[in-house]
């Protein structure tokens, strides 16, 4: 017979239940719940196998966990209102709904102790997936706290999945749904130097995301690859905003008023360049050329339509949600696995759709 225990037999397990039951301290499995500490995989497995026996859980929520209850994904995102990821999070939901399962939305606003908090969070109330969106921070010890919460997740039953960012370093149980970020960067860049511009401001976004850093290493290999030297000084970093396209284009007309063309790291920053360019009396594309990065509805909504990279937000969404329910159903997960160790990296692609946007040099400065 079973030796879990339940709320009916005696009562919910506490803390101290299982500390005793494992023979250790309560600090020690606080610690390992918690997965903010670094624990030894043997204290770890320990802790979490007495756990699974006692039913233990911080809230009634986590008893999804074990079998009952309705499944719920957890969709945490920068900006509910950002356009990109709003797509991914539809997708999510909608294949969450096809299933029967419950979502959960939560913003971080580009904090990264406000994720790393809410992963934690998440976990705590027992869902059966965190759904990660957006490019992530580039410092170690980011990395290596949401490597340890990747496997707290884990050894609860419940997983990480990270879309639009690359993957954990190391062998961390997470899956990833990406997209070939750097390779539209690069489509596009090269679309526009063949349309004969050589000097491009370059919007790619925030200097300590990765997103933004693939954005400007395509753009890097297209100049190289055609040739050009790349000019740093035509580089404004700045948050994915409208406001920073407008800004960003304006002192760059003061500053490095040579230029033919702009590079802009999605859409909405795009939009914002274009504004700016009307107010000091240019158009476009006759006088500076403009493309963005997305292909977000407002690409087409713009005048002239914008020329953008197509990304498949909606499709990531869908596939991330898939890759959790077939793990939980012993399936497998579609796309091909990459690398090692219990992480799984599915790629989709990126393509230029080409508008009304640019078109060869013609501005004399």
């Amino acid at each position: 017979m079973s030796q879990r225990r339940t709320t009916t037999d005696a009562g919910r397990a506490t803390i101290r239940d299982v500390a005793e039951r494992a023979g250790v301290s309560v600090a020690s499995v606080s610690r390992v719940l918690s997965g903010n500490y670094p624990v030894s995989e043997e204290l770890r497995r320990r802790v979490m196998k007495v756990v699974r026996d006692l039913d233990y859980v911080t809230n009634a929520h986590a008893r999804s966990l074990a079998g009952g209850g309705t499944p719920t994904v957890a969709i945490l995102i920068d900006d509910i209102t950002g356009a990109a990821f709003a797509h991914v999070a539809k997708g999510v939901e909608s294949a969450a709904t096809l299933r029967g399962w419950l979502s959960l939305v939560g913003t971080t606003g580009d904090d990264p102790e406000r994720e790393l908090a809410l992963v934690n969070l998440m976990r705590q109330q027992g869902v059966a997936a965190v759904v990660l969106l957006g490019g992530a921070f580039d410092f170690e010890e980011y990395q290596l706290r949401m490597a340890r919460f990747a496997r707290s997740l884990d050894a609860a039953g419940s997983h990480l999945v990270l879309v639009g960012r690359p993957p954990l370093r190391g062998e961390v149980p997470a899956t990833t749904v990406d997209y070939d970020n750097e390779g539209g960067a690069y489509a596009m860049a090269s679309h526009v130097l063949s349309a004969g511009h050589r000097r491009i401001l370059v919007l790619p976004g925030p200097g300590e995301f990765t997103t933004a850093q693939g954005r400007l290493d395509g753009a890097r290999r297209a100049f190289e690859a055609y040739g050009v030297p790349f000019d740093p000084g035509l580089v404004r970093h700045g948050s994915y905003s409208y406001e920073h396209g407008y800004a960003a284009v304006e002192r760059a007309l003061h500053e490095t008023p040579d230029f033919t063309a702009v590079l802009a790291g999605t859409d909405v920053v795009a939009a914002g360049a274009l504004q700016a360019l009307r107010a000091a009396g240019l158009r476009v594309p006759d006088d500076v050329s403009i493309v963005g990065y997305d292909d977000i509805p407002l690409a087409s909504q713009l005048t002239p339509q914008l020329t953008t990279v197509h990304v498949p937000y909606e499709e990531m969404g869908r596939v991330a949600l898939r890759a959790v329910a077939d793990r939980r159903e012993g399936s497998g997960s579609e796309g091909r696995r990459k690398g090692g160790g219990d992480g799984e990296h599915l790629v989709l692609g990126t393509h230029v759709v080409v508008r009304d946007s640019v078109r060869p040099p013609q501005r004399q400065v």
